[in-house]
């Protein structure tokens, strides 16, 4: 995530989720100070500019928001030969791997190795982003050589009520729901469709799951916290926190499980 401010930003993802911060060093190929958040079982990386750079090209097109996704990998080096043979380009720094978003429709990308981590805070952890893309078939099959996404295990998905279509492209199915999402927007009109015209192909948003919903909600509430669920339900399957109140990540949060529902694999939710 892009930012002005690291000690800012903290205390936001701190204040209204738990994110308990794990360490601060620097991105020099970005020109960037960077400050790591435990959330859940996963890592959101907060950027700030410390000189000319992506990261300060960033916050100047578009302000705070997300910037990358980033991805876990057992085996880095099976991973450069991937990109290698894709022709992909990336810059290595530390034991990560930062891929150029124009080799892949838009979607700029951060690949480090597996950690184990004692989850923090109030989600359980991050399973998703978000690609807007042109053509979400063209697209597919560049995810797949570049990740080693099996295709038949993919779920295609298509929502009227958000205007568009697409496919959900999972890793690991059905030990993991982590995944990329590829949205081919259908109505300019609706707020998908609008941040795509703005946009173009990019990074819209991410999902976490929850064990406890109700206590999700309660503590949105009381930090007046925007966000959007099915109207008088106190413990709702899926909700969506507003860019708002993250500071710039449009955030959706499901009960633990629940997202299989649309993931083609609706036994798994229990």
């Amino acid at each position: 995530m892009a930012v002005p401010d690291l000690r800012s930003a903290q205390e936001t993802w701190t204040a209204l989720l738990g994110a308990e911060p794990v360490r601060e060093d620097s991105v020099e190929s970005l020109r960037a100070r960077r400050m790591v958040l435990r959330l859940g079982d996963s890592e959101l990386e907060l950027l700030a500019p410390s000189g000319a750079g992506l990261v300060a090209e960033y916050l100047d097109a578009w302000g705070p928001g997300i910037r990358a996704a980033g991805f876990s990998c057992a085996d880095l080096g099976a991973q450069r030969e991937r990109l290698l043979d894709a022709g992909v380009r990336w810059t290595e720094e530390g034991e990560q791997m930062l891929l150029d978003p124009g080799d892949s429709d838009g979607l700029a990308s951060v690949i480090s190795p597996v950690v184990s981590l004692e989850p923090a805070g109030q989600l359980r952890g991050l399973y998703e982003v978000t690609h807007l893309v042109r053509s979400w078939k063209r697209t597919q099959d560049k995810h797949a050589r570049l990740f080693g996404i099996d295709l038949a295990r993919a779920s295609e998905i298509e929502s009227e009520g958000y205007g568009y279509t697409g496919t959900l492209l999972l890793f690991d199915p059905p030990q993991r729901l982590d995944r990329i999402e590829l949205a081919e927007t259908k109505a300019a009109e609706l707020a998908m469709g609008r941040f795509f015209q703005r946009r173009g192909e990019s990074i819209y948003m991410a999902y976490a799951e929850c064990d406890d919903m109700a206590a999700l909600v309660e503590q949105l509430q009381a930090r007046g916290a925007r966000f959007t669920g099915p109207p008088g339900v106190p413990d709702p399957p899926n909700l969506f926190i507003h860019p708002s109140a993250t500071g710039g990540v449009l955030l959706g949060v499901s009960r633990t499980m629940h997202a299989w529902t649309w993931s083609g694999r609706a036994e798994l939710a229990g």
